[in-house]
Formats: C-alpha cells, sequence, structure tokens
C-alpha cells in the first residue's frame, strides 16, 4: 500500500495540468524501481503511483535551477526540451511550494549568456519602471503644493515646491506621508508649511546646534513663523 505522502505527491502531479512535478522530499525514501535510498532533501519523480529516483525517471540530466531570477528561468525552460518543476511540501503552510526548476545544462548556458548579454536594457528598463513610479508621485506633490497654495496664498512658488517635496518624500514617514497629508487635510499643510518656516526662515536650527532645548528654540522663533505664516496667508 502506498503511504499517505506518496498518495498527496501524486494528487500534486494530476493537479498541476499536466506539468511535469519533482518532488524535493522532505523525508526519506526509496525508488520502487532500483531500492535506491532517497534521503531528505534529494528530488524524486513520481511515475504511476510509484516513486523513482531522477535516473531510472530518466531526468537526472537535467540541472538544478532555484527559484529567484525570473528572466533566467523564463529563458532556461524556453531553451530546454524537459522543464519540471520542483516544488517542496512545507508543514507550516500546510501546501506544496515551488522551489524551482529542472533544466538541460545546455539550455541553462544560453539563457545565462542571453541574461548576461542584455543585463544592461534589463537595468534600464528598471529604471524607467522607478522613474514612472515616481512621476505618479511628483502629481501627488503638484496636488498637495496646489493645496498649499490654496490654505497659503501668499506663499511664494519655490517655497511652496520645497515644502510639497519634502513632506511628500516617499519614505521620510513624516507629515507628508499621513493619512491626514494624503487627504490633504487643512491642518497637516499647515504644520508642513509651519515646519519649513521655522527650519529655512529662522535660525531655529542654528539654536538648536547651539543647545538650546528644542520647547525653548521653538519659543524663541515662534513669532517670527507666525508673522511670515500670516503674510503667507493673505
Amino acid at each position: 500500500m502506498r503511504s499517505s505522502a506518496e498518495a498527496s505527491q501524486t494528487r500534486v502531479s494530476r493537479a498541476q495540468n499536466q506539468e511535469l512535478v519533482v518532488f524535493w522530499i522532505i523525508r526519506n525514501s526509496a525508488c520502487a524501481e532500483c531500492g535506491a535510498e532517497l534521503g531528505k532533501g534529494q528530488l524524486l519523480s513520481m511515475e504511476k503511483d510509484r516513486p523513482l529516483c531522477l535516473a531510472c525517471a530518466d531526468l537526472d540530466h537535467l540541472v538544478f535551477l532555484p527559484r529567484g531570477n525570473t528572466a533566467l528561468t523564463r529563458r532556461a525552460r524556453k531553451y530546454s526540451t524537459l522543464s519540471p518543476v520542483v516544488v517542496r511540501f512545507s508543514r507550516s503552510r500546510k501546501r506544496y511550494e515551488r522551489q524551482g526548476v529542472l533544466v538541460e545544462e545546455q539550455a541553462l548556458g544560453q539563457a545565462e549568456d542571453e541574461c548576461m548579454a542584455d543585463a544592461e536594457a534589463r537595468r534600464l528598463a528598471r529604471a524607467r519602471a522607478a522613474e514612472r513610479r515616481e512621476r505618479i508621485d511628483e502629481r501627488y506633490v503638484r496636488a498637495f503644493a496646489e493645496h498649499v497654495k490654496r490654505v497659503f496664498p501668499g506663499c511664494p512658488t519655490r517655497n511652496r515646491d520645497a515644502i510639497a517635496e519634502h513632506a511628500c518624500l516617499k519614505h521620510s514617514g513624516r507629515i507628508g506621508r499621513s493619512r491626514a497629508a494624503r487627504q490633504f487635510d487643512e491642518s497637516a499643510i499647515e504644520l508642513a508649511v509651519r515646519a519649513h518656516v521655522r527650519h529655512q526662515h529662522t535660525d531655529y536650527d542654528e539654536l538648536l546646534a547651539g543647545g538650546l532645548d528644542r520647547t525653548e528654540a521653538r519659543a524663541t522663533v515662534r513669532a517670527t513663523v507666525e508673522s511670515i505664516l500670516d503674510a503667507w496667508a493673505l
């Protein structure tokens, strides 16, 4: 009688839409044809409900390509006549998970050569994608700047843009990425403008560098900050 593990592996094979599957075993087994012992971490194939070592399954001429490099895997599979998927059972997730593929060695070599040849082109493509994401962010920056203009119409354009850019830094963790700022909440906009004025139009930073307590430093420059905000609000 076959074991429950073998039965489970067979079901996985049939569920892969006829895609050839090889199993990275997590407990000892044995080849049903040659009797070779297969230890944990080795690969086996299932044929008519029987576990086979790769030699008996005529798959031992293939080499293992781990998952992780999508371009390399895609090209290697394109050039390899056989490309079984390697899966391993995850006890924690209770499911089989893909570990990589088996491909012909010459196919892997050809795929590696192609990937090396167009590595720069793919790098540029990734850079363009990153730039596009930044352009999307730039639209948000422009929108934030327009809301600053609405609240503080007298704020000079160069200051308005600087406030928006700083508030909307993607990874800053500051007010520009808070829920209120993303919704262009007026109080969040005022806080961003106030912080800009404090740092750029007063000697607040110099006071901090000189050892003055933050609360005292803010109190020292408060009149100047309020004066500028009042002017920009007109």
